[in-house]
């Protein structure tokens, strides 16, 4: 399950100098509220899902890190032993409030997680938007696990809806294949991040 590593201002709302027109007032709503919305996510936060859930039910975490600070707040829990390898660190870009979607933040991100983590962790990626597939793609050239779905990213190409998320999935696995790049079968999934299994869940 995701956790999200810290605290953060989410801002959505540049989206409405981009659209006018909205199916449902509540979108618009949405986006300006987000002007004021804090994500919160404080320490405390964390460290009673990491015991309640991570401890208490065995649950396996997809760290989200939004920005740098994120991953020191991940290291943080790890020199406390509450969370426990291989982490799986999803580095976030494109997000107003988190860090920015330029490439080199990539390198950054990458970087520092190296250095906190060593051997003790499994990188991914995703970007929103636009940058989604660009940003999954320069990643998984360095190494990097990749995340794409409607969640993140409405669009298959410029003007072009996604119809699903199977889409984007199978866009983002040609493109990998194209470059020679291997994809996990689900058991290997299922091993790398040392999940229970359907078979030992209860849904």
């Amino acid at each position: 399950t995701s956790l999200n590593m810290g605290t953060m201002n989410f801002g959505l709302f540049p989206m409405l100098n981009r659209y006018h027109d909205f199916k449902h007032e509540w979108e618009r709503q949405h986006l300006e509220g987000s002007k004021d919305f804090i994500f919160r996510n404080t320490f405390g936060d964390i460290e009673k899902i990491l015991e309640r859930l991570g401890k208490g039910h065995g649950v396996r975490f997809e760290f989200e890190c939004y920005d740098v600070g994120h991953l020191y707040t991940l290291a943080h829990f790890l020199d406390r032993k509450l969370v426990t390898p291989p982490l799986f660190v999803q580095t976030i870009f494109g997000i107003l409030g988190g860090i920015g979607p330029d490439p080199q933040n990539v390198l950054t991100m990458r970087e520092t997680a190296e250095r906190l983590f060593g051997s003790d962790y499994l990188w991914s990626v995703l970007a929103a938007g636009r940058f989604q597939i660009p940003f999954c793609t320069m990643a998984a050239t360095m190494g990097a696990n990749v995340r794409v779905g409607l969640e993140d990213n409405l669009y298959l190409g410029k003007g072009q809806l996604a119809p699903s998320n199977a889409a984007l999935v199978a866009k983002m696995r040609h493109i990998l294949e194209e470059l020679s790049i291997d994809i996990a079968s689900a058991d290997e999934a299922r091993t790398l991040l040392a999940t229970k299994g359907g078979s030992n869940v209860k849904f």
